[in-house]
């Protein structure tokens, strides 16, 4: 089953359709399209974008309902934005800053979400992915902010001359100190997936690899497998991985209408709408979902650990 990175993904980009990368309509259907997911009791929603769905409920403004972290909740979304808008820096910078104040107010998150988007738009030309061409596009995109980015940017140079030196992904996380697992702090998420991704910028397997460094792995692999698909498509997916997906309502067939559609959205600047899923739908997939989670983790504490 999918997790709430791809579910978020999806939201955006049904909230790219009906606005066609209008900022201020982007805005309010990815707001009215959280406050919705937030009443299918999502089991894995992130503290601060529970407070910032609360806040949405009780009547702040999506300019006013985000909360001050740095999580990288706006970086697992924010790959197909890259993919869409890349070659408008402008609107790509202002889709990135809606996607992520709605909840996220602290600027790391901000900046983290814009270095996954950059990533998808490198990776989605045809020439081969270049880290320097990568590093001067990020540097490109933060505009005024580039050295208040400072940080993340000196911790991007490090991931890519890693990747350089043939460092697998757990190597790398280990020399950030996060050898137990990466959190899901923006600076450390983003570094170790674009990481993985600049070292084997035309492999899926690098998945399994990045899962293994343990943590918040979820996020991790749905950005490295964002910016992926960005370049190889969904032929390159192991046809395992697609085959063994469980989900409903937002099956594979459904998800790949929405792909199409918002093909279309991107070439044409037009907006179109998009076939919204039943809450009640929603609502029970949640249910299975959380029930197959517990189940797991309560295996996990019997004989043999």
């Amino acid at each position: 089953m999918i997790s709430d990175d791809s579910e978020h993904t999806c939201m955006l980009a049904q909230a790219l359709l009906v606005s066609a990368g209008d900022p201020k309509k982007f805005t309010q259907s990815f707001a009215w399209r959280l406050r919705f997911w937030m009443l299918s009791l999502p089991p894995a929603i992130g503290f601060a974008t529970l407070r910032a769905l609360l806040k949405l409920w009780l009547g702040f403004s999506p300019a006013k309902s985000g909360v001050f972290s740095a999580g990288n909740g706006p970086a697992m979304r924010s790959a197909i934005l890259g993919v869409c808008f890349g070659d408008d820096p402008l609107r790509l910078r202002q889709l990135v800053r809606a996607s992520t104040r709605i909840t996220h107010t602290d600027p790391k998150a901000e900046w983290g979400a814009l270095a996954v988007a950059v990533a998808a738009q490198v990776a989605s030309l045809p020439e081969e992915v270049s880290p320097e061409a990568f590093l001067a596009t990020f540097r490109y995109a933060l505009g005024d902010d580039v050295k208040q980015a400072g940080e993340l940017i000196e911790l991007l140079e490090d991931a890519a001359q890693s990747a350089a030196r043939g460092e697998t992904a757990e190597q790398f996380a280990a020399s950030l100190g996060l050898a137990s697992g990466v959190s899901g702090y923006a600076y450390h998420t983003v570094p170790v997936a674009l990481q993985a991704w600049l070292r084997r910028p035309n492999d899926f397997s690098v998945l399994l690899e990045v899962i293994r460094c343990g943590g918040d792995t979820d996020t991790v692999a749905a950005i490295v497998g964002g910016i992926l698909g960005a370049r190889l498509g969904k032929d390159a997916i192991p046809p395992e991985w697609l085959e063994n997906i469980w989900e409903w309502p937002r099956s594979t067939a459904w998800i790949e209408r929405l792909g199409d559609q918002l093909a279309r959205v991107c070439a044409t600047h037009k907006p179109q709408k998009v076939v919204s899923l039943p809450l009640w739908a929603l609502l029970l997939r949640s249910v299975v979902f959380t029930l197959i989670v517990l189940a797991h983790g309560f295996r996990r504490m019997l004989p043999p650990y």
